[in-house]
């Protein structure tokens, strides 16, 4: 089943990708002896933002719990917050209105890759194959285009910095880990996420029933706090 999606997003990316590729061939030409640009990304990772500002990024990779994204978005509304959730290819291609909620509520649609893989063993082809299906797909069902990719389990190597270099990505890492699916602990959450919580935070999560049971108390405490919770991309300056 896997390898039969895999088939069909492949044959979408063909046929939707054809006109950006020549767009691409054309620019390449132009850029002095052939070295494609990096637009300022760079190769480095980003572990967190500005630390002097009064902002907080929760960041939600998702590949499973539909409706838990569901009722994390009903909480970010309801605190008047916002998100970036990263999103897995073939979590994507499943459920088109809840990409469509995310957009539409002002919150934040990144890449996750398409099958969760170890992107520090992928070569440097395959890195690109695995953000550029989820890139496709993503922009495909929602209109939203990716630029910020969190790699599966935060493995990545210097194929995969490349790959983002060259692909006008920047790679996210975190600065707090909830470690939310392994402990299933509605108290561990919070204590993680609140602990010492500074500016320029980006904070670790995934859509699990005990997350969003915790989430309106960590909102309420970074709004006492004094500190915003924004989309990863402003957090860090996009």
């Amino acid at each position: 089943m896997k390898k039969l999606k895999r088939d069909v997003i492949i044959g979408l990316l063909s046929n939707i990708t054809v006109a950006a590729v020549i767009v691409f061939v054309f620019a390449f030409t132009l850029v002095p002896g052939g070295v494609a640009t990096t637009s300022g990304k760079g190769y480095e990772p980003i572990y967190n933002g500005d630390r002097t500002s009064d902002k907080v990024s929760l960041m939600f990779n998702v590949y499973e719990n539909t409706a838990v994204v569901e009722g994390i978005l009903e909480t970010l509304e309801e605190y008047g917050a916002k998100a970036t959730f990263f999103v897995g290819g073939c979590w994507a291609d499943d459920n088109t209105e809840t990409l469509k909620k995310i957009v539409e509520s002002g919150n934040e649609i990144a890449n996750h890759g398409y099958f969760h893989k170890d992107h520090s063993k992928l070569t440097l082809e395959q890195n690109k194959e695995e953000i550029r299906m989820t890139e496709v797909i993503v922009e495909a069902l929602c209109g939203a285009r990716t630029n910020l990719f969190a790699p599966p389990s935060g493995a990545f190597g210097k194929n995969t910095l490349v790959a983002c270099s060259e692909m006008d990505y920047r790679v996210i890492m975190w600065s707090k880990d909830t470690i939310d699916w392994r402990d299933h602990d509605e108290g561990l959450v919070f204590s993680r996420a609140t602990q010492n919580v500074s500016g320029g935070e980006l904070i670790l999560m995934h859509p699990k029933e005990h997350t969003l049971k915790a989430l309106p108390r960590i909102l309420a405490y970074y709004e006492k706090e004094g500190l915003k919770t924004v989309t990863v991309s402003e957090n860090i300056g996009e």
